[in-house]
């Protein structure tokens, strides 16, 4: 009878599980544009700006939640963090 109360559990469990890979791919690629684009604003000259910071702060969240497997939120922060990149180009 226990059998038959754990068995979906686990495989409930185990589906769980699976399910977080969903947005792997995207949190890293978006992670790896936007650490590259923030070298290069760093090499422009724009690393003063308060662009930048945002940037650099939402990023550091970003890999936060990519080690924690929360990629949805991490592709979030990586496309919200290359936004910030590029006003901090633009001057603003």
């Amino acid at each position: 009878m226990k059998a038959w109360i754990c068995l979906p559990l686990l495989a409930l469990v185990l589906t769980g599980c699976a399910g977080k890979t969903a947005y792997r791919d995207s949190c890293a690629t978006s992670l790896d544009a936007a650490w590259h684009e923030l070298d290069l604003a760093k090499a422009e000259g724009f690393a003063g700006t308060v662009s930048y910071s945002k940037a650099l702060s939402l990023l550091t969240g970003a890999k936060t939640q990519q080690q924690f497997e929360a990629f949805e939120g991490c592709n979030d922060k990586a496309e919200k963090a290359r936004f910030y990149i590029r006003e901090s180009r633009a001057g603003r």
